[in-house]
């Protein structure tokens, strides 16, 4: 029997479809069905690195995580990452396919990727038990309704039920429930089987008229309102970064102050989530040499083109305002693209991240990095190199990048790789460091250990609460967001178009 399947779609971007996937996929686990996460195209800055090297987008990987099963790229086989202006990757099944634009991707891929959608679907279909479908964007766009492979094809594909979740915490919430409904064709909106009203701040009474309106209005249900709810579970889309967990911190709020380049084209920034699970730590991003201050802290974070935000670095004076800030005392880290600008030189002779001219970095590590065509994507683990902190420690976390980085003179490899290589590079006073590592700040321990040599550093106690690890802080995520859903959407539908018992059983 083929699986059946739900589907979520939003009225816009960012209203939450990613996060209720997770939910859903929780508590169809904790039901005992197989149920795994699906979405045919996705579009995202952060990307989840598979066992067997394929990157997907971030969201699939969490959704899989939730629903207890091993993430694989027929969870996500197009995944489009923004590179330069109109400009994205393609990656088909985990690998790069190819750079395109925005015009010919639509013109010439699309149909082109179908076929290997299908395949992926039908192979989930005949391994799980429940679909849960994740759509894109809005299913209303009317100038790209014939080319929209991530909604309502979708739907039809998996005859799937299809949820439209509105965000009432932006304005106008009812319009564009409305609104998005009066688009679709008659087909379309038959598919829509039921209403969430997301991210609730307030009385629940004084939504009631409104629901009882729309319900009429529509005959569609609304199935539930879903309170506002902060929870700590990775985001994909660069329109997370106007979260109010980035809200700048006033001056005496926090004694610890973590300062993030947001470069143009950034990417993986979930890289320092954690640290604002740290006690006394503020976190916040930087664009500006006015904005820079005196951090304690500042990390150059991934990046989809480095040498094109080197150059954006550069042109702000950032680079100036660094490196006086590194004579000040403060600590420097980059990830990826970020370890790369801290080097010497960077080389790209076969045009990879552009026109292929070299650029000088930022030489606050001895390093140089050559662009390579192939993608390294990897899960990887290694051993801490010894100095760095009072104790040795394995960190994991996963590798994705372009270009091969080599360290010219001597100078300490950040950590000994498990497969025999050595990784990243660490200045002899410990304050400048890089790594290839993404998620390196999810091995909290790490975390705690690095915010507490800054904490000693300016005469402050160190933290002395226990260090709770990321699974353990995942999993909670999980069952709350999947208690957030059972307490305020109505499962028993739900349950009802799929064909199972109900909620209680």
């Amino acid at each position: 029997m083929k699986a059946r399947s739900i589907m979520i779609q939003g009225t816009s971007s960012d209203v939450g479809k990613s996060l209720i996937c997770t939910a859903f996929c929780r508590v169809f686990s904790n039901k005992g069905l197989r149920v795994v996460p699906f979405k045919s195209q996705n579009m995202a800055l952060n990307s989840y690195v598979t066992l067997d090297g394929g990157e997907i987008g971030r969201a699939q990987g969490v959704q899989a995580e939730a629903a207890r099963i091993t993430a694989t790229t027929d969870m996500n086989p197009i995944l489009l990452k923004p590179k330069q202006d109109m400009v994205s990757e393609v990656i088909v099944h985990g690998k790069h396919f190819l750079d395109m634009n925005a015009k010919s991707y639509r013109s010439q891929f699309v149909q082109e990727a179908m076929p290997i959608i299908r395949k992926s679907v039908e192979k989930l279909q005949d391994e799980y038990d429940i679909i849960v479908l994740e759509g894109a964007g809005s299913p209303a766009e009317i100038n790209l309704k014939d080319r929209d492979i991530a909604n309502m094809r979708m739907a039809k594909l998996t005859d799937a039920a299809v949820i439209l979740v509105a965000d009432i915490d932006r304005g106008g919430v009812f319009a564009s429930i409305i609104g998005t409904l009066a688009l679709l064709d008659q087909e379309e909106r038959d598919s829509v089987k039921g209403i969430i009203i997301n991210k609730f701040r307030g009385m629940r009474e004084l939504l009631d008229d409104g629901i009882e309106w729309v319900e009429k209005e529509t005959g569609i249900p609304v199935l539930g309102v879903l309170p506002y709810l902060d929870v700590n579970i990775e985001a994909e889309d660069s329109l997370a970064l106007s979260s109010l967990r980035f809200k700048k911190p006033k001056k005496a709020e926090f004694p610890i102050d973590v300062a993030v380049l947001r470069f143009p084209r950034i990417s993986n920034f979930t890289d320092v989530d954690p640290f604002f699970d740290e006690p006394g730590v503020g976190v916040r991003l930087v664009s500006s040499v006015h904005e820079l201050g005196n951090p304690d802290l500042l990390i150059l974070p991934g990046t989809k083109n480095t040498m094109e935000d080197l150059e954006w670095l550069k042109r702000m004076g950032l680079d100036g305002a660094i490196d006086e800030r590194r004579k000040q005392g403060t600590m420097i880290f980059g990830i990826c693209g970020g370890f790369q600008m801290l080097g010497t030189k960077l080389f790209d002779p076969d045009a990879v991240e552009g026109d292929g001219e070299n650029a000088e970095g930022l030489s606050l590590l001895p390093v140089e990095t050559v662009f390579q065509a192939e993608k390294k994507t990897v899960q990887m683990e290694g051993l801490l190199s010894a100095g760095i902190m009072e104790s040795q420690m394995n960190l994991n976390g996963f590798e994705i990048h372009l270009g091969r980085t080599t360290l010219k003179s001597q100078v300490r490899p950040f950590l000994l790789l498990k497969d025999g290589r050595e990784d990243g590079a660490i200045s002899n006073d410990n304050q400048v460091m890089g790594t290839y590592l993404h998620g390196i700040f999810h091995n909290r321990l790490f975390t705690r250990l690095l915010v507490n040599q800054i904490r000693r550093n300016k005469g402050l106690d160190e933290v002395k609460e226990n260090v709770q690890s990321d699974s353990e802080r995942r999993e909670e995520a999980y069952n709350l967001l999947a208690s957030h859903l059972e307490e305020n959407i109505d499962m028993d539908t739900i349950y009802q178009w799929l064909q199972l018992e109900s909620a209680e059983s």
